[in-house]
């Protein structure tokens, strides 16, 4: 598949999704390397939403490590149970955060996230990375967003 994406200006959620995921699936198809592959789904989610920074976390020993990711800067490392992402790896489930300054223990990796979607990542029933999904603006993300984003890193061959 050639490496471009089309881009749906729908403003309804679920139809920009529902064009998207047929072409990540594509475009992970037949490719077997795990940091290409989670490159190019942080950058397609990043390309089609406009989010302010969409990436992954990788589960090393007792820390969520910095991995492929779209945006400014990121916190390399992150303690179980610490911020969005180590919440949603503690508890394994998804978290959907609509005002990050009213998570408790919430990591400010950019004062300019201002709500965020964290999705964890499973193989062999044990949470082996997350994604992390920030906006700028407030209540960005919804049941929709969980729904799709969760679908989307099943295509990732972890």
């Amino acid at each position: 598949m050639a490496e471009d994406l089309t881009i749906n200006t729908s403003t309804d959620k679920a139809e920009q999704y529902a064009t998207l995921v047929p072409q990540v699936e594509a475009l992970l198809y037949g490719e077997p390397d795990l940091v290409a592959n989670m490159a190019n789904v942080a950058a397609a989610l990043k390309e089609q939403f406009k989010w302010f920074w969409v990436g992954f976390y990788l589960v090393k020993e007792n820390e969520l490590v910095l991995g492929p990711f779209q945006g400014p800067v990121a916190c390399t490392r992150i303690g179980l149970g610490k911020g969005v992402c180590g919440a949603a790896w503690q508890q394994a489930k998804t978290l959907v955060v609509p005002d990050v300054d009213a998570f408790p223990g919430h990591i400010a990796c950019s004062s300019l996230s201002r709500s965020e979607i964290v999705v964890p990542v499973f193989k062999d029933n044990e949470v082996v990375a997350v994604l992390d999904v920030d906006s700028e603006l407030l209540d960005q993300f919804n049941e929709t967003d969980a729904q799709y984003l969760e679908q989307i890193i099943k295509l990732i061959n972890f």
